[in-house]
């Protein structure tokens, strides 16, 4: 068989609810792949209501590979108080593993970076796992370099509710 012949196509399309089932089962292998599996508390009923009902927190574009899920990259647009200048801030990208090395990754964040220039967008962040050496050593080829002035913070759950909760004074 010729090399033509084998090849597969590569397809990218925003993700639809109908795909909730597969975009959840992709966030708990992700999961899995960085051991923090037992984090995961999203239903596929959250990512139903909070990512296609009428205001929808965040997109996702998915990748199929001759009509097979092969990955997705979850994202939703951020503002820059210091740039002026809208972005987009990626929380999850994913390639199944028989998909990986086809360069499938880079295409999903190509396009969502392109959607978000086409928007008025200059920039597009992410987190990465501070373990994932893989998701590091990706990211950095591809342009895509550590913030050496900025760290995470966060406050979740019980901590996060008790802090809502305090009265302003």
């Amino acid at each position: 068989m010729s090399k033509a012949a084998t090849k597969q196509t590569v397809t990218l399309r925003p993700g639809r609810i109908e795909d909730v089932e597969i975009i959840h089962a992709a966030l708990l292998k992700l999961g899995e792949h960085i051991d923090a599996h037992q984090e995961i508390e999203s239903t596929p009923e959250d990512l139903r209501r909070y990512g296609f009902g009428a205001n929808p927190a965040f997109s996702t574009l998915i990748a199929e590979v001759d009509g097979e899920f092969a990955g997705l990259c979850l994202h939703f647009p951020i503002f820059s108080t210091w740039m002026g200048r809208p972005g987009v801030y990626v929380q999850d990208l994913y390639v199944e593993d028989r998909f990986r090395g086809r360069r499938i990754g880079e295409k999903l964040l190509r396009r969502v970076a392109r959607e978000c220039r086409a928007a008025g967008g200059v920039y597009l962040r992410l987190s990465v796992d501070t373990d994932n050496e893989t998701a590091k050593a990706f990211y950095e080829r591809l342009g895509i370099g550590w913030s050496s002035y900025e760290q995470v913070q966060k406050i979740v759950g019980e901590a996060f509710f008790a802090f809502a909760d305090l009265p302003e004074e």
